[in-house]
């Protein structure tokens, strides 16, 4: 029994670690909290995932990455990063069914990791939502130009202004159309996800209609870029992989999906098949874009701002611009409320933890949605969009993402490897625990002398075999061992696991930065990848050759979505999203670091001390259920 409030660490290391367990959120519905509305089908996640993961970004992606990386390649370049984001999303949905409560993978973290890596988590993804949604909001309004003759002919109302002196261009199109998309959220999860599946399936039927009538337009005059002497791989593999880097960034979204598992009807069920469908569907339609559009014209001809509508008017359509950018507008509209959804729950998670104020974790009565983190969301958002040209700071949101997902694939090994064993109990129940421990004490006994294998030359008519189990420490060393082995042997596992984990992620970390370091020499970078890559593989050999935990069958909720392949699947996902992070530059990182040093400040004069772990007690999993049984009889 360990009292994380008891001892102080420096600088408060121990609340760093500590870890609260899978229904916490429990806590706070008996407390009388309003509970979100359980009303969500497969179909409704299906339409939530695609929508937020299929953006405007497809529509300008193709012709860049063509042109630059791939060639037409594109469509394989498509199809190994849809792999790459199907290894988070087995992660995700295995952690999604056995801890069902919203916070995505703040709440994983939080259960698996601890409570620092839990906090930095949910604050990069709040900043991942809110540049990522006003990021969005902000490239409406050029679509919205095209269907009136360009930014030009935009109705004063709706054009973006400049501010005399100050230089700085508003756009109160964006604005209002977040605050629109603010206020449907608030009106209730079924009206928001009847809302994203129109505006989704209008998307996805322009997308079809790309494929049709490009495909036709291939049938009929020839499919000129897949003729090329430069033959398929104009940029090598190389090329290839470096296309797939970068596109996987058009499936981030579908984790938004997990944010809303306390209003899904059956989570063990519809969130595995809602994610998988979700992004199974946007690399299906993502290939088959770029397959068309690559072989309509040579890749090097393609236009890199409007690539699909330029084919198009290459072969006299040019009235299918319009359809065309009403696919954009509806793809952007469907990410924007997929960002602006998310992250209300998010904050309402934090909250709930004591984290961030309760203002945010208040549930609407009436609508059963968190309306006051949606509002404030929503304020903060339109703001951002109106003041601020975000594009600079687009690289931001690709932090917050992948380092959800790189913590998810670790909370993953560490649920199979050393699950928690401990669960942390209000220090107000000190009573009732030692009434726990007492009793708990007594039954082992109890329990030993029925259970313990006979003493040489001693019988159970012996009248002093009793005394003598009693007295077993002293009297009989050999029980004392053998009573206490199988928990030796597993203490043992469990330590190498640990350590294995924990080396494994320097061996990733050190690969992935050796294998993108820039300016330094070969021998040195292939030194270190070397070694990195032994260090990796030995620690895979391990976890592979030891058992996984035996509790890992019933931690959390049971019945659900077991991710394969472990330990390889997650330690691919660690490797493959260290290797994004890292590459994403020194400027994104200083901005980032930026963010976690306000972030950090925050926890230290809020968050730590607001915690609901503060001054709680742990003790062993085996005791929680006697120690609130102790608790309601004192009560009673």
């Amino acid at each position: 029994m360990q009292s994380v409030g008891g001892s102080k660490c420096f600088w408060g290391f121990r609340s760093l670690i500590q870890r609260k367990e899978v229904d916490s959120v429990h806590v706070g519905r008996r407390e009388g909290h309003h509970q979100l509305a359980r009303i969500l089908s497969v179909t409704d996640l299906i339409a939530i995932g695609v929508g937020a993961t299929i953006g405007a970004g497809v529509y300008v992606l193709v012709g860049t990455v063509a042109r630059e990386c791939a060639g037409p390649a594109l469509t394989i370049s498509f199809l190994i990063a849809g792999i790459a984001a199907a290894l988070s999303a087995f992660c995700y949905a295995e952690l999604a069914c056995r801890c069902p409560s919203a916070g995505s993978a703040y709440h994983y973290s939080y259960i698996c990791v601890g409570e620092g890596v839990a906090w930095l988590v949910g604050w990069a993804l709040i900043l991942e939502y809110t540049i990522g949604g006003a990021a969005v909001a902000r490239g409406i309004t050029p679509n919205l130009a095209l269907f009136f003759g360009g930014l030009d002919k935009l109705p004063s109302f709706l054009a973006r202004h400049t501010i005399p002196g100050l230089g700085i261009v508003v756009d109160p199109c964006a604005a209002v159309l977040v605050l629109i998309v603010a206020f449907l959220l608030c009106t209730g999860i079924k009206e928001s996800s009847s809302v994203q599946m129109i505006v989704t399936s209008v998307n996805v039927s322009v997308m079809l209609f790309i494929m049709i009538a490009g495909g036709y337009l291939g049938l009929k005059n020839g499919w000129v870029g897949y003729e090329l002497s430069s033959g398929y791989f104009p940029f090598g593999i190389n090329g290839m992989f470096a296309g797939s880097a970068v596109v996987f960034f058009s499936y981030i979204g579908f984790d938004s999906v997990t944010s809303t598992v306390e209003e899904v009807r059956n989570p063990q069920r519809d969130l595995p098949l809602g994610i998988g469908i979700a992004l199974f569907i946007c690399c299906i339609l993502y290939m088959f874009v770029s397959f068309v559009i690559t072989g309509l014209v040579p890749y090097y001809d393609l236009d890199p701002d409007t690539p699909i509508s330029s084919v198009f008017a290459s072969y006299g359509v040019e009235w299918a611009v319009y359809i065309i950018t009403t696919g954009a507008v509806t793809a952007l509209s469907a990410s924007l409320l997929g960002s602006l959804l998310a992250q209300p729950r998010i904050l309402m998670a934090m909250a709930r933890d004591g984290l961030l104020p309760s203002f945010f974790s208040d549930i609407n009565k009436k609508t059963q949605v968190p309306v006051k983190s949606t509002v404030t969301t929503g304020i903060f958002a339109a703001v951002l969009t109106f003041f601020m040209d975000v594009s600079q700071l687009a690289g931001m949101v690709s932090v917050g993402t992948l380092f959800a997902f790189t913590t998810a694939a670790l909370s993953v090994l560490i649920l199979r490897y050393v699950p928690p064993d401990e669960v942390p109990i209000s220090s107000a129940l000190k009573e009732s625990i030692t009434s726990a421990s007492l009793q708990t004490g007594r039954t082992n006994r109890e329990s030993d002398r029925e259970n313990l294998p006979l003493p040489a030359g001693s019988s159970k008519d012996d009248s002093q075999y009793l005394r003598e189990i009693g007295e077993a420490p002293l009297g009989y060393p050999l029980i004392q061992k053998v009573l206490s082995q199988d928990n030796r042997n597993e203490q043992k596992r469990r330590k190498i696991a640990a350590w294995a984990i924990a080396f494994l992620c320097i061996g990733t970390f050190t690969f992935a930065f050796a294998a993108s370091a820039k300016g330094v020499s070969s021998i040195l970078r292939f030194t270190v990848c070397g070694v990195s890559g032994v260090l990796l593989l030995c620690c895979l050999i391990v976890l592979t050759c030891i058992d996984q935990d035996d509790t890992r069958h019933s931690f959390g909720h049971t019945g659900g979505f077991s991710c394969p392949f472990v330990p390889f699947l997650p330690a691919a996902c660690i490797l493959i999203n260290t290797y994004l992070l890292i590459g994403l530059g020194a400027a994104t990182w200083i901005r980032v670091s930026v963010w976690f040093a306000i972030g950090a400040l925050v926890y230290l004069f809020y968050g730590r001390s607001h915690s609901s772990l503060y001054n709680a007690v742990y003790v062993s999993s085996a005791y929680a259920n006697e120690i609130y049984r102790s608790s309601s009889d004192h009560a009673a």
